[in-house]
């Protein structure tokens, strides 16, 4: 089993390693090409962060493993609020009173909902999984409206300016806010763009097999369900770049980009991810997890509710909460 768990890390760090690099060559590529950035961060760098749980879930699909595809998705959205916000809330405190999210929490509420019910009838095939696209192409219509109103509101001389000299704008960066795009580098020329988008390209798909194959060893050596394995090793390991992300925010006191990446993150994890594998062959959904993690993972996301719309400082009690409740879920799944 020793050379199962590190194929499992050696995997894992392929794909953290691609999936950075695919969201910096697809960014700069699109950018390159004239997209606007506000069209970038609500598609590519949203589907770019998510291509590693993507390849993990068609690689457990095609081979015949869905505990480790639905594992993947309802673990990390667990891993998410309780560690991922937990942890950053430990160090230094969130405060959200200030931020203004509540929108982007129903939403993912009600795509919560929505999975839960298609779990409750399934196995999942493409024709939920083009439901969950949808209720996905709906979402990112309403956040893009929303953020172009908003920007339009309250920086129309800049927009305007902006329209009248795309040059001028790639050229300065402060013209079009390039810097709150993840990935944007205006000086990246088009050899390492290439060249990030080939790495991304063929460190995923070899990062998923090793992850995946690994880590069905390893069920099989414990004696543990694969179910288990994808909501524990699978989806702590693949929500690590939330983590960073979230606790870098943390620290530069902004709280709001640290639950937006959170919300956004559990939305494409059920949405896309689901969705798109779904596409490649039926998901069965483990009766365990219909028992139970499901049931969690709902449970994790209300508890959001007082710190959304009641503005709840998640200081360090809340994040000692978060944390050892996600331990305790995790300890009942192993034992």
């Amino acid at each position: 089993m020793t050379f199962d768990l590190v194929y499992a890390g050696l995997g894992l760090v392929i794909l953290l390693l691609a999936g950075d690099s695919l969201v910096r060559g697809a960014v700069n590529l699109s950018l390159r090409l004239g997209v606007p950035a506000l069209i970038v961060s609500l598609t590519i760098v949203a589907f770019g962060t998510s291509a590693p749980e993507l390849l993990i879930s068609i690689k457990a699909v095609l081979d015949n493993a869905p505990g480790i595809a639905l594992g993947n998705v309802v673990g990390s959205n667990t891993a998410n609020i309780l560690l991922v916000l937990g942890v950053p809330a430990l160090i230094t405190g969130l405060h959200t009173a200030e931020c203004d999210t509540r929108r982007t929490y129903v939403l993912m509420l009600l795509s919560t909902l929505f999975f839960l019910f298609i779990a409750m009838i399934g196995p999942i095939t493409w024709i939920h999984g083009i439901g969950l696209l949808l209720a996905l192409g709906f979402i990112l219509a309403d956040a893009f409206m929303t953020a172009r109103n908003h920007r339009r509101d309250t920086n129309a001389a800049e927009v305007v300016r902006a329209n009248a000299a795309k040059e001028a704008r790639l050229a300065a960066p402060d013209d079009d806010p390039l810097e709150e795009v993840e990935g944007a580098d205006p000086s990246l020329g088009w050899g390492k763009i290439s060249l990030f988008l080939i790495l991304g390209l063929v460190g995923l798909p070899l990062g998923a097999d090793l992850l995946v194959e690994s880590s069905i060893n390893i069920a099989r050596e414990l004696g543990v369900s694969e179910t288990v394995i994808g909501l524990t090793l699978v989806a702590a390991g693949t929500s690590l770049p939330e983590l960073a992300t979230t606790v870098m925010a943390a620290l530069r006191r902004q709280a709001d980009v640290a639950l937006g990446n959170v919300i956004g993150s559990n939305m494409f994890n059920l949405l896309a991810i689901v969705g798109i594998a779904s596409m490649f062959g039926p998901i069965p959904v483990p009766p365990e997890m219909l028992r139970f993690d499901l049931w969690v993972m709902l449970g994790a996301s209300v508890l959001l509710m007082p710190f959304v719309f009641r503005g709840w400082p998640l200081n360090k009690a809340w994040g000692t909460a978060f944390v050892v409740l996600y331990a305790g879920y995790v300890g009942v799944l192993l034992l």
